[in-house]
């Protein structure tokens, strides 16, 4: 099994460096649901939203552990996690470094990618957080 060139750069660009030049990945009318919230319609839409976890999160990463493709879809396993900088799902940041796990399931259209669902491990990821922010000293 390999990760589909779009699937990998999505993350290593997008995610992991903060690429903003998304024109060739994703299509003009893409659509985001995340996990972590809000949904996006469009690439200037998903961007925002990009920004925001990459402003509370330092060093923000995301991991593909396995990918899954069929046809013009395909399902990726992850694993995220970054340095707690910022205010993040509530939580005053620690400066700690956070993870979880979750998976993506990619739709391709046209040789970009035109939607995209994020499934996340968010109980886990609040319990970490959670934890951290009781260790931190105020």
């Amino acid at each position: 099994m390999s990760t589909p060139p779009l699937v990998a750069q999505f993350y290593a660009r997008i995610w992991n460096a903060g690429d903003e030049d998304v024109e060739d990945l994703l299509t003009r009318d893409f659509s985001f649901r995340g996990s972590l919230g809000p949904t996006a319609r469009g690439p200037a839409e998903f961007l925002v939203y990009v920004r925001a976890v990459r402003g509370s999160l330092a060093h923000y990463h995301c991991e593909i552990l396995d990918c899954v493709t069929e046809g013009p879809e395909a399902f990726a396993k992850m694993r995220f996690s970054g340095t707690h900088v910022g205010p993040f799902r509530g939580y005053a940041p620690t400066g700690k470094p956070i993870h979880w796990q979750g998976a993506a399931l990619f739709t391709f259209r046209g040789g970009q990618i035109g939607e995209l669902w994020v499934l996340g491990d968010l109980a886990g990821l609040d319990a970490l957080l959670r934890e951290n922010a009781l260790a931190t000293p105020t």
